[in-house]
């Protein structure tokens, strides 16, 4: 699942490239019978919805919260309509990206019938990466591209909301703060940390109530780095460790934006291209090697913590 970092250079990305165009048609070929009724595009019904509420919008910026991308839309002053914002969560698999796509019927297959039809990108090579083809939803934009929600899982939630009536939102409203945002500092890193003192501290870091966006690449490797057990619980982490543990968090959470974030498994910015941060892991998915901390002559190991995989040192965390 895409984490801060993803979505984060997602948003940046974005912000330079769909900032000001218009929605000019929206297309879904999502219909699922579990969202029947629901305040999901996977609703046939609520995207009808969805798709009138934002023809001719204006896009006016791209934000995250967590690993939310909130794409911002303009209102209708005539209509005394306020402003909408589109959020996108992409859960597992679902990538946003962005170029000139067609609508056109695969090569070898039958022309018969709309529903042989696919998207496919112009010309692209890296929108053409196989990990891109799984398109289900498009903005047509008015500078003549696309964004589209490639979700090989189809695990992706989209809706739509009034922009003023963000802090009403359940899917927001109780997310913790945002650790690379100013005003997060170690005395409310501690704080947060501490409303689950018996919890492992894996486990909490990755708790989106207490801290939002961190998931299972960085909490391992932030505690490699801050040299803490990811089963140690949260109670047991002096004052020095957990000082040490909020530097790291801001530091590796800032150096993965700067390369793009992480393309481990799915993960693809809207250019279509890799991030580089899976190129500079001191311990995710590397059960087995030789840890490579400074003096240590461990090796990491993969256990699970709250039912998620967990790669550590159990040398030098401790």
């Amino acid at each position: 699942m895409p984490e801060l970092p993803e979505v984060q250079t997602t948003v940046n990305i974005l912000n330079k490239k769909i900032k000001n165009l218009s929605i000019l048609d929206v297309w879904t070929d999502y219909d699922s019978v579990f969202h029947k009724n629901k305040e999901n595009i996977k609703d046939k019904i609520y995207f009808k919805f969805f798709r009138q509420q934002l023809l001719n919008k204006k896009i006016l910026f791209v934000e995250r919260r967590a690993k939310n991308v909130l794409i911002n839309v303009s209102g209708n002053p005539n209509q005394k309509q306020s402003g909408k914002t589109i959020l996108v969560h992409m859960k597992m698999t679902g990538k946003l990206l962005y170029g000139k796509y067609e609508f056109i019927v695969p090569y070898g297959r039958s022309p018969e019938g709309m529903n042989n039809k696919k998207w496919f990108p112009v010309n692209d090579v890296y929108l053409s990466d196989p990990f891109n083809r799984f398109i289900h939803l498009v903005f047509n934009l008015s500078d003549g591209k696309h964004l589209v929600l490639s979700d090989t899982r189809k695990f992706a939630k989209v809706f739509l909301f009034d922009t003023d009536k963000i802090s009403d939102l359940k899917d927001l409203n109780k997310l913790g703060p945002e650790p690379l945002d100013k005003g997060f500092t170690y005395k409310i890193f501690k704080k947060r940390l501490l409303m689950k003192p018996n919890g492992k501290i894996k486990t909490v870091l990755m708790d989106q109530e207490i801290i939002s966006g961190i998931g299972n690449i960085y909490s391992d490797e932030v505690l490699w780095y801050s040299c803490i057990s990811p089963i140690k619980k949260v109670k047991e982490i002096n004052d020095r460790e957990l000082k040490n543990l909020f530097k790291n968090v801001k530091k590796i959470l800032e150096l993965s934006i700067s390369v793009g974030g992480d393309s481990m498994s799915d993960y693809r910015n809207p250019f279509g291209k890799k991030g580089g941060y899976q190129d500079l892991h001191k311990v995710y998915r590397k059960a087995g090697t030789k840890c490579v901390f400074h003096g240590c002559h461990g090796t990491i190991k993969r256990i699970i913590v709250g039912g998620r995989s967990t790669h550590y040192c159990d040398q030098h965390q401790n």
